[in-house]
């Protein structure tokens, strides 16, 4: 059984049957999250809510984009799931998917937005460059639980890389 779903007008085809009450993941399978984040308090929301769902996880921490970019090209780590603050040092988050959308193999890695920028300008271009999720900060704890959440779902099979 396959569910076709559309990244960046790409077409990703995914293999596995989707089962989740919470978030059920299929019997071995550790969800690989980047976070991209200079906060270390917003770092420490998203390990709480992650431990709060109660994932099978590994979760790679880089402190900006340039850190998260030699990450993904050196230690050849593929994450399933890229969550990443928009105003960061070094390289924002906005440069950082530019950058992320020229690669043959990682521009399919759907990126989900955690910023404090309600600012309408922000949103577009992050949509305009395939950003798959826009979560503003900061939110009360149970809200923003659930919107990690939902992006997780949505995101915790990734197959194209394991094909």
């Amino acid at each position: 059984m396959g569910i076709d779903l559309t990244l960046s007008k790409k077409c990703i085809i995914y293999d596995h049957i989707w089962r989740y009450s919470k978030i059920e993941l299929l019997e071995n399978i550790k969800l690989k999250i980047l976070l991209i984040e200079d906060d270390a308090i917003e770092v420490m929301k998203l390990k709480r809510a992650i431990k709060k769902l109660e994932l099978s996880h590994e979760l790679i921490e880089a402190k900006n984009g340039e850190e998260a970019l030699v990450i993904l090209r050196d230690d050849k780590v593929i994450p399933d799931v890229i969550f990443l603050d928009l105003n960061m040092p070094k390289i924002n988050g906005l440069e950082f998917l530019r950058i992320l959308r020229k690669d043959d193999v990682l521009k399919y890695i759907p990126t989900v937005m955690l910023t404090t920028s309600n600012n309408r300008k922000d949103v577009l271009a992050c949509y305009e460059t395939g950003v798959a999720g826009y979560i503003i900060k900061p939110l009360k704890y149970d809200d923003y639980v659930k919107k990690i959440e939902v992006a997780l779902q949505y995101w915790s099979m990734n197959e194209l890389i394991k094909a």
